[in-house]
Parts: structure tokens; C-alpha cells; sequence
């Protein structure tokens, strides 16, 4: 029963999930600078000035399990297990060239580049509509062309305002229209607790995006990491065929501009430390132990 009510919590509306973010993100930060007092409900409902019961029933709503065993997921223990256990399936799944066992999640996201001549064109003729969105980590900016998403950013402390001119300086010849409608129904589909299944109408999501080939090259190899699975920039330099280029890898990874869906979170430094993102060290936590909630529960839904 207790895994049910979890599930059904996974799946409450958006704007349900990204003001119950807000709090969260408190409660994390909290939590990953007294990991080792290991402080109980108490003491973080306190610091984070709620109500126990409040704390407790917003956190499972979002999360689907305890601030304690989330914060047991965000440890570098974990971590570096699961790096160990998501290597076997990313070498499989590189050399096959899909994502592995599970959800196929790259054959649900295609990924376009510009041309050359269209990079220098920097998007003249081309017309992209975007909105402000709520998601599962707080509000973000969707932008789509009908070619594809090509900006998905989530709202730092400019806000709003420094949202839209990054997108106005990635591509500042194309033609902006701001409609939150528009987008809205393709904000839902990545963001869904489902995310990563094939569209009832098979139809995948397509992003576009514009970069060098190497960072295209990157991009498209964050795609085949699956949901809960991790690796290090060193993998994903191996799986582009350039293994001593770590350090560029990890510039690609930074330079993602379609956050979550092209999965630059699920990339950690081999120690098992989660840092360097480029929305944020919290949100990047939230987004990995989000992944891992969702992977426990569907492990312990799929045994009963």
C-alpha cells in the first residue's frame, strides 16, 4: 500500500511538484552541509522553519520517499556504487547504441544539429516560441522551433529576465515569440514522472541544438545514460572515442543547453562528488536523487 501511495505521489501536477521544489532545495542544502550529524526530521524542519508533519508529507509528496533516505541517496557511497553498477550498462549500451536495459531513452529523444551555414546565420528565418514552465526543480524556460526544443534552462537568481536574454544571446537573429501555451503540453511530456517511455503516438521528442561537433558529439552521448544511472566525464570521454579528453568532455557537459532532457546531470567526478552544474549544485542533487527515488520504487513495485 505504502509503495502505491508513494507512485501516486510521483505522479501529482507540476506546479504541484515546483512550489513543493522551494522547500525541498532548502532541506537539501541543509542536508549536504551537516550530512555527517546526520540531523533528524526535527532538526531540519526547524532550520527550514516548518512543522515536522509539514516537512515530512511535502518531501515524500515530491520525492516519494523520507528526507532520510534521500539524503542516503545523495551520499558519495552511493554514488560511487552506483557508478560502479551503471558502468557494465553504459559499456553495453554505448556499444550497442542504445541506453541499455530499461527505458531506451535516446530512441524517444532525437537529436538534430544546425549546419554550419545555419550556425552562422545564428538562427535568421527561423521562429522560436517559448514560455516559462513549472517543472519537478523549479520554473524554467522552454524553448522550442519546429525543428525541435532548442533551449531548456532553468531560472537561476537573474530569473525570468536573464532566462530569456541567454536566449536571446544563443540565437540572436531568429525571430522570439513568448507563448506559454504553446509549449506547455511538450513541457509536461519531458517532465512527467514518465518521461523517457515512448509517446502514445510514437512520436519521440526532438531537440535541436548548436555547437561545435565535438559538443554535438558529447550531447548525443549523454542521451544513451539512463534514468538513474550515472558515469564520470572520463566514461563519456571513452564513449566519444577520445579518452584523454576528460577536461573537454566536461566543458561540453557545462555548455548543454537543454537541461534534464539531454541528461548532463547524470555526470559526477569519479570520487563520487556531485558538483559543477551549470543550474546549480542543488538542483543537480534534487535532479539525481529524484532519478534514484524513482528507480527504488519501481524496483520494490515491480517485487510486489
Amino acid at each position: 500500500m505504502e509503495t502505491m501511495i508513494a507512485s501516486e505521489r510521483l505522479n501529482e501536477p507540476n506546479d504541484s511538484q515546483a512550489h513543493d521544489y522551494a522547500l525541498v532545495a532548502q532541506a537539501i542544502r541543509y542536508l549536504e552541509q551537516h550530512v555527517q550529524a546526520q540531523p533528524s526530521l526535527d532538526e531540519l524542519a526547524a532550520q527550514v522553519h516548518v512543522s515536522p508533519y509539514h516537512l515530512q508529507r511535502v518531501f515524500t509528496r515530491w520525492a516519494g520517499i523520507s528526507p532520510k533516505r534521500f539524503l542516503q541517496l545523495l551520499t558519495v557511497d552511493y554514488a560511487k556504487a552506483a557508478l560502479d553498477e551503471s558502468r557494465s550498462v553504459l559499456d553495453a549500451a554505448y556499444a550497442a547504441g542504445l541506453s541499455g536495459p530499461g527505458r531506451l531513452h535516446d530512441l524517444f529523444v532525437t537529436l538534430e544539429a544546425v549546419t554550419p551555414g545555419e550556425f552562422k546565420t545564428q538562427g535568421a528565418g527561423l521562429e522560436i516560441v517559448y514560455g516559462q514552465h513549472a517543472t519537478p526543480f523549479g520554473e524554467c524556460l522552454l524553448a522550442t522551433t519546429p525543428r525541435g526544443i532548442c533551449a531548456l534552462s532553468f531560472l537561476n537568481g537573474g530569473g525570468w529576465d536573464a532566462a530569456v536574454a541567454q536566449l536571446r544571446q544563443e540565437w540572436p537573429a531568429a525571430a522570439l515569440r513568448e507563448d506559454k501555451e504553446a509549449a506547455a503540453a511538450l513541457a509536461q511530456r519531458i517532465f512527467d514522472p514518465g518521461a523517457g517511455q515512448p509517446d502514445p503516438r510514437g512520436t519521440p521528442l526532438r531537440v535541436l541544438v548548436k555547437g561545435t561537433n565535438f559538443q554535438v558529439k558529447v550531447w548525443s552521448a549523454l542521451l544513451r545514460i539512463p534514468p538513474g544511472a550515472l558515469c564520470t566525464y572520463r566514461d563519456v570521454a571513452r564513449a566519444v572515442e577520445r579518452p584523454s579528453a576528460a577536461r573537454a568532455v566536461g566543458n561540453a557537459v557545462g555548455a548543454n543547453p537543454i537541461a534534464y532532457l539531454i541528461p548532463c546531470h547524470r555526470v559526477i567526478r569519479a570520487g563520487g562528488l556531485v558538483r559543477d552544474y551549470r543550474w546549480g549544485a542543488t538542483r543537480k542533487k534534487a535532479m539525481l536523487g529524484w532519478e534514484a527515488a524513482h528507480k527504488t520504487i519501481d524496483k520494490v513495485t515491480a517485487i510486489v
